[in-house]
């Protein structure tokens, strides 16, 4: 199957933190094989922007060893390297003072798509938003995109929202989280929607809950300081785990347009209980070996910063009245991965006699590794011998289903780019959905830090604390087994 690539507008994309580590790490690579791919047009324009000098030869000669480093030898070939880094260059400016900015400015071209990114800490935000406005860059048709944390609490999330929205409106902003760009997030609303088949169960009378797990095998490392201000709350529940909840448990809107989406997750978020401090497991691991233990990658001996949560969850309307959803994420666990579970009820009477037993259809969505869907169901075993059932996996990995070309699935920040520039804010939060979340987080956090609360410890290369598996066993459940 050929995926049909259709071109974007030719645009001007200044980065701003342009020598930074995500830029070399993910928005260079994505570039370039949106380039590869014939998607970015030979027109397009890229300007690096930070604080150090280069001019842009040496700019380039940075980028060329980034491709080199983070993209795939297979898909290096010298034309198409050549005519990306052909498409570069370079700026110094001062964030937080006036220079460069009128040299920035002579880069940027009328007639085509005007886009900024931010890639640079957030305390920089405001300051970069004020100088667009001054040197007549923040125009109506140009875009700005910045990357999360947006904020630290529900206070700092409006205080962000509003500095941006001094110089530019929402429609301008795109606040970019990488999970909604995946293939499999995009698939997920793509098999609920598009198929009759799973929408009429899609419902609190025929799921029993839901699981979201992710999973990381490395610890906090060179980011212990940052970590230990955030933990696994702000850094990954708060966003990441609560977009894939949103995706899951939203009503269809009336279309697949960028606000109709997004309101219908604000719903969920709006809809979401307070938790009960029972139904919050958090925990920090344990040094193992030559391996550190969180306090000591944090700095900080007397740390109660969690590198694992499990949630147990609930949504309170119609659809999922009573449906539990339960969610986890964590550092040093025994396996990288990332899915969402819907785990389907028991038939209401089976004819079969097997006593006691519970065969259950589940829904399997995998955002990493090896991206795909996975539908348990059960059938007779093979033989003789009686009706004996057994649960198979009907199984849909992208890249053995859709063949060579669906094997090279798109990165997230290929998508997400390119969608920036097509002016599509469907896979973007909104200023009020990033409000919302932390409206709910906060008394979550302040509930456990008032009870002072200590995380539980547990083992590298386990499945994290020994209470997460109760917050299950006591309804009667347990979580899937972490497996890459």
């Amino acid at each position: 199957m050929v995926a049909r690539i259709i071109p974007v507008d030719p645009f001007d994309l200044v980065i701003f933190g342009g020598t930074g580590d995500l830029a070399r790490r993910k928005i260079y690579p994505g570039l370039y094989q949106r380039m590869k791919a014939g998607q970015m047009p030979a027109e397009a324009r890229i300007v690096g922007a930070a604080r150090s000098e280069h001019d842009d030869e040496e700019f380039r000669g940075i980028v060329r060893d980034a491709l080199i480093e983070f993209v795939p030898e297979k898909d290096i070939d010298s034309e198409t390297l050549e005519a990306f880094l052909a498409c570069l260059s370079y700026e110094a400016v001062d964030a937080r003072g006036d220079a460069g900015w009128e040299e920035l400015k002579g880069h940027i071209r009328d007639g085509v798509v005007h886009a900024f990114y931010f890639s640079v800490a957030p305390s920089l935000f405001g300051d970069l938003a004020e100088r667009l406005h001054t040197y007549g860059m923040a125009g109506d048709g140009c875009r700005i995109v910045v990357e999360k944390p947006f904020g630290h609490d529900l206070a700092s999330a409006k205080e962000l929202n509003a500095t941006l929205e001094k110089h530019f409106s929402e429609e301008q902003i795109y606040r970019i989280d990488h999970y909604l760009g995946k293939e499999t997030v995009q698939n997920l609303m793509a098999v609920r929607f598009g198929n009759v088949l799973f929408e009429p169960l899609w419902n609190a009378q025929y799921v029993d809950h839901i699981q979201i797990t992710v999973a990381e095998t490395v610890g906090v490392g060179g980011r212990g300081e940052y970590y230990d201000r955030s933990g696994a709350m702000r850094d990954m529940v708060q966003n990441h785990l609560m977009q894939l909840l949103c995706l899951i448990a939203m009503e269809p809107p009336s279309r697949f347009g960028s606000d109709e989406v997004r309101d219908e997750k604000l719903k969920v978020i709006r809809a979401l209980e307070p938790v009960q401090p029972h139904h919050i497991i958090r925990g920090q691991y344990e040094a193992k070996g030559d391996e550190p233990d969180f306090r000591e990658d944090a700095g900080d001996p007397r740390s109660r910063t969690e590198s694992f949560i499990a949630l147990r969850l609930a949504i309170s309307n119609w659809r999922w009245a009573g449906t539990p959803f339960y969610l986890r994420t964590g550092k040093k666990l025994k396996a990288r991965t990332s899915e969402i579970a819907v785990v389907f009820k028991d038939a209401p009477h089976s004819i079969f006699d097997e006593t006691g037993k519970s065969h259950r259809n589940i829904l399997t969505i995998r955002l990493q590794p090896n991206e795909g869907m996975e539908l348990c169901v059960t059938i007779k075993e093979p033989g003789p011998g009686g009706m004996r059932l057994v649960d198979v996996p009907l199984d849909m990995t992208f890249a053995d289903a859709l063949g060579p070309d669906g094997a090279d699935i798109p990165e997230a920040y290929e998508r997400l780019i390119m969608d920036v520039i097509r002016g599509n804010q469907t896979l973007f939060m909104r200023g009020d959905e990033v409000e919302a979340a932390w409206a709910w987080t906060d008394p979550l956090i302040a509930g456990w830090e008032a009870r002072n609360d200590v995380p539980k410890p547990y083992e590298p290369g386990s499945s994290g604390p020994e209470d997460a598996l109760m917050l299950m066993h006591r309804d009667g459940r347990k979580w899937r087994e972490i497996k890459a």
